[in-house]
């Protein structure tokens, strides 16, 4: 199914107080409903974004519409060309010999029982496949409770469900906001919405290279204040599109992980198809087996995209 097409306005302002004073911007860019929108309706947008009171005058210039996706613009109501809510699978298959993190072994799969040995145990025209996965928890798309940092921590059968089912998504499109000098996500980044109960997704496009020898070096990561930040306004649980949450080059440090876990938030890593969702609107889900004594394990991410969100 095609996501129906998004806008976003770029252009500078100058905006004039009714009670004195003024502010300025350049290079500002700004989700918009749709293209047929004059600079007058955008000035309006601008103001309710910005969360401004006694505005006296606003005045765009170099103004640019473009066919871009949603970045999380607030108050920007989003219409929809589908009247039926998407399903996004943001998950990557799992196969034997899959190298999901460089140094961790690959999944095995082996038969305990095929179908022409199953024939001899069935009723004629019965027959069953049973095999065997064998792989380590940290494999494909998986979430990280708290027992894969700390020992006293909570364990994969102890996740509340509230934590992982049905969470309202917050996705952070991040495509453009970080480079190969400026890796880290900061606070600042994630410092525009209300997050409280959220899962709060992190799309920065990493994912393109899952699977080859790239995933493994120069990824984007949350940084230590961001993730404390995270966990100061609330959320549920935080995932990300890379092959880590932290930075997996900088010595052995991993603060993101350290932080939210302690604070009993589940970490997802290696999500993937994250553009496919609206910064607002979507329920997202990533509900682990409850293994005790157990602290990582793949889970299937998938999130439910209303139609009024898509």
């Amino acid at each position: 199914m095609t996501s129906p097409t998004e806008y976003r306005a770029h252009f500078g302002f100058d905006i004039a107080f009714a009670n004195g004073g003024g502010m300025s911007g350049e290079g500002f860019r700004l989700d918009l409903p749709s293209a047929e929108l004059d600079a007058d309706a955008i000035g309006l947008l601008l103001v309710r974004h910005l969360g401004l009171a006694l505005v006296g005058s606003v005045a765009l210039h170099d103004l640019e519409i473009v066919a871009e996706q949603h970045q999380g613009s607030r108050g920007i109501d989003t219409p929809t060309a589908d009247p039926a809510r998407r399903i996004v699978d943001l998950s990557h298959p799992i196969h034997a010999g899959l190298v999901t993190y460089p140094g961790l072994p690959a999944p095995e799969i082996t038969p305990f029982l095929t179908r022409e040995d199953s024939r001899a145990k069935y009723a004629p025209g019965t027959e069953f496949a049973m095999d065997v996965i064998t792989m380590i928890g940290n494999t494909g798309t998986y979430i990280d409770s708290p027992f894969h940092r700390y020992a006293d921590g909570g364990d994969l059968a102890s996740l509340p469900l509230d934590r992982l089912v049905d969470l309202p998504a917050e996705v952070f499109h991040l495509t453009e906001s970080w480079s190969a000098d400026r890796r880290g996500i900061g606070s600042a980044t994630l410092a525009d919405r209300d997050l409280r109960g959220a899962a709060v997704l992190l799309h920065t496009g990493w994912d393109r290279h899952f699977g080859a020898e790239e995933y493994a070096h120069g990824a984007p990561f949350l940084t230590g204040d961001a993730a404390q930040s995270l966990v100061d306004a609330g959320v549920a649980l935080v995932g990300i599109d890379g092959i880590n949450i932290d930075d997996t080059e900088s010595g052995g440090e991993r603060p993101a992980h350290s932080i939210l876990l302690a604070a009993g938030i589940p970490v997802v890593e290696h999500l993937t198809n994250l553009g496919a969702l609206p910064a607002h609107g979507a329920r997202f889900t990533a509900a682990p087996p409850a293994v005790r004594g157990f602290g990582t394990f793949t889970v299937r991410a998938h999130a439910v995209v209303p139609a009024a969100a898509a």
